[in-house]
């Protein structure tokens, strides 16, 4: 192709997508290499599974048996939140930019979408039937955008409220 020549569309958007799915594999990549140490050094067995979903790197610690990983969860998933970001905190200090990894240990964020996508279609079903806004329970980070993302795709709006950690949800009515 000359530099004149215009690429064909697959090909301009290969171009476009490259260097954002390399950045993110590279961010897996180091996270994985943080959390084979971690795992190390805490003795505990578990593979670790790299991917790019929804323009992010996806990493997830599994195991034959998920209870081998439960110290990892902790209750509610708080030791989770804390590795995910001392993951990223990693990822950053390789790379110098901040990172949006997700991060799962064993399934847990998995079956926690799941939950929290039903409670978020019930709230979704009172504010229909009843007219009038819902409030959850306060919700992490994590939390707070499965529920919002379950609004939007119903076709109503939710903002989050308060202040962290009692920060919660409020669905709106359509209007």
């Amino acid at each position: 192709m000359t530099p004149t020549e215009t690429p064909a569309p697959e090909e301009a958007a290969a171009a476009a997508t490259t260097p954002d799915t390399t950045r993110l594999e590279e961010e897996g990549e180091i996270a994985a290499d943080y959390l084979e140490e971690l795992l190390d050094i805490a003795d505990l067995d578990g593979d670790i599974d790299i991917d790019v979903e929804h323009d992010r790197a996806a990493v997830e610690i599994v195991a034959d048996d998920p209870a081998d990983l439960r110290s990892l969860v902790g209750t509610d998933g708080e030791v989770l939140d804390a590795l995910q970001e001392l993951t990223r905190l990693a990822v950053q200090a390789r790379t110098g930019e901040r990172s949006r990894l997700m991060l799962d240990v064993a399934g847990f964020r998995a079956d926690r979408r799941r939950e929290l996508t039903a409670l978020a279609e019930d709230a979704i079903a009172r504010v229909r039937a009843e007219g009038t806004k819902v409030s959850l329970e306060p919700l992490n980070a994590f939390e707070r955008k499965v529920v919002h993302d379950a609004v939007a795709a119903a076709g109503l709006r939710s903002d989050s409220e308060g202040v962290e950690p009692q920060r919660y949800v409020v669905i709106h009515p359509a209007d």
